[in-house]
């Protein structure tokens, strides 16, 4: 469904409409909230998900931070008459699942967050360190501003050294929607990508300590995009720490075959 917001945009939703505990699934760069079949496999929870502004349906919000998000899925939720739900993401989805925990503590029971990014202000963290040279190069250049980010987006190629073979095999097994769903995330251009990769590298509007909710960190130790130490330092930040899961023959992608196990610890989370 369309829902139009009273600031004049609009927010492409996806809804599973099962029966069972509301999960909104914050989806990565560049990619649609569409629900991908490897993740409707959970019984007793009601996905959810919506294509972040800028990306498939949704109207781009240019200058959005990342705690943005939690009004977006706030919105959303009240739209759909849900009081109380649980919110997970992966990769660019991780940090706006964050903001979700952080912002909207009595409503969101519990949060989860896969190959997720720290930010870079993260304390102690070499940021940089250990990422592929085309995943570092387009994220300096979101350091060095908007019309540079352009700039780089409009003449990089994907480099598919930024995954590793465990990565590869998932994109041509179970996760190959989630290729073909990111070459549908951009039909007016690179605006989304664009303003997810400022928003990431920029004050993200909250601390990962401010999410006191139940939470879930699961990084793969092989990941070549967002180097597992970004996972341990978000696992050790947020209020009480998260329970951090780390696989250590995983990289970017393959480790979202731990996302249904995630998703089943969202639902049997304790609720507070």
């Amino acid at each position: 469904m369309d829902l139009h917001l009273p600031d004049g945009r609009t927010l492409r939703v996806h809804d599973s409409g099962s029966a069972g505990l509301p999960v909104f699934w914050l989806h990565g760069s560049p990619q649609t909230g569409d629900l991908l079949a490897p993740l409707l496999t959970v019984r007793g929870i009601r996905l959810l998900g919506y294509d972040r502004p800028g990306y498939g349906g949704s109207t781009r919000l240019p200058g959005r931070t990342v705690a943005s998000a939690a009004a977006d899925v706030a919105a959303i939720a009240d739209a759909l008459g849900l009081d109380r739900f649980a919110v997970a993401g992966h990769s660019g989805g991780g940090p706006h699942a964050l903001a979700c925990g952080a912002s909207l503590p009595d409503r969101v029971i519990a949060v989860a967050a896969l190959s997720s990014p720290a930010p870079l202000t993260a304390d102690g963290l070499d940021w940089f360190a250990g990422m592929a040279p085309a995943s570092e190069a387009e994220l300096r250049a979101a350091a060095a501003g908007r019309a540079v980010l352009e700039e780089h987006l409009a003449s990089a190629d994907f480099d598919p050294a930024v995954f590793t073979e465990a990565d590869h095999a998932a994109l041509a097994g179970s996760w190959a929607p989630l290729g073909e769903n990111a070459g549908a995330a951009l039909p007016a251009g690179f605006g989304g990508l664009v303003d997810d990769d400022l928003a990431l590298v920029a004050p993200w509007g909250f601390d990962p300590a401010e999410v006191t909710v139940p939470a879930l960190v699961v990084h793969g130790v092989r990941d070549r995009m967002v180097p597992s130490e970004h996972g341990e330092w978000l696992a050790t930040r947020c209020r009480p720490s998260a329970e951090l899961w780390l696989s250590p023959s995983d990289g970017h992608v393959s480790v979202l075959d731990r996302a249904v196990e995630a998703l089943v610890w969202l639902a049997s989370a304790p609720r507070g």
